[in-house]
């Protein structure tokens, strides 16, 4: 399992993942699950994985390939697409192609073929979106009302989200809040893990803005960590049950 989230907010996109895969407790590894796809300046797109890593990866790859095919058109390249809505329909029908060619001999085995993908990005001229692509290849968008998105572990993040999280929320505050998101899931499920992987894209940049490994033992997050671990335990003792 995994935990990744995204931002859609007025100043930009911020996007965390974890890097945690597992085939039982003693089968761990650490693979990216946040993959960028850009033309500086023209267009930007992130997507983040779930779920099965044969599709995922497999899914990954075939985005690849059509964006190195010289024969690929808008209808199949993420690079081509004219806009981000249609980057979100080619993923999501690369995403179930894939699922259901893999489906089968998964099913034999008795494994799990789900994945979902959250795809955010912009080009020139375009507004910046975000999506959440589920394992049939339909998507949702995030909005004003709901400008973040989550797949994977997500119910013990989300908290915090609900509570700060809004379109005018500043990147610099969007990012501590998606890591205390993080860091509230990594300490009730152990199927999340680091390395995390960052990332934010500002309005209007059409690139990666800046992205940055947060590897186990990284004392800022750790600082952080126990700053939000004493800012609750000192909130929980303030509040009074009336009898």
């Amino acid at each position: 399992m995994t935990y990744c989230v995204g931002l859609l907010l007025n100043d930009g996109m911020v996007l965390l993942s974890d890097t945690r895969t597992n085939a039982g407790l003693d089968n761990i590894a650490i693979y990216r699950k946040m993959f960028v796809f850009e033309e500086p300046g023209e267009r930007v797109i992130a997507i983040l994985t779930a779920g099965s890593l044969s599709v995922t990866q497999t899914t990954i790859a075939r985005l690849r390939e059509e964006i190195e095919n010289p024969e690929a058109g808008p209808e199949s390249s993420i690079l081509l697409a004219p806009t981000m809505l249609k980057v979100a329909e080619v993923i999501g029908e690369t995403l179930c192609s894939v699922r259901q060619d893999i489906e089968g001999k998964m099913n034999a085995a008795k494994v799990s073929a789900t994945a979902s993908m959250i795809v955010a990005g912009q080009r020139i001229g375009g507004e910046m979106r975000m999506f959440l692509i589920y394992p049939e290849g339909n998507f949702i968008e995030a909005t004003e009302d709901t400008p973040f998105l989550q797949i994977g572990e997500h119910k013990y993040g989300k908290p915090i989200l609900d509570r700060v999280v809004t379109p005018a929320t500043s990147i610099k505050d969007a990012q501590k809040a998606v890591l205390l998101s993080m860091d509230s899931t990594l300490r009730s499920n152990l199927s999340v893990g680091m390395p995390l992987d960052l990332a934010v894209i500002l309005r209007d940049d059409c690139k990666l803005t800046s992205r940055r490994r947060i590897e186990a033992g990284d004392a800022a997050f750790a600082a952080m960590s126990e700053a939000w671990s004493m800012a609750l335990r000192d909130g929980f003792s303030q509040i009074t049950l009336e009898a």
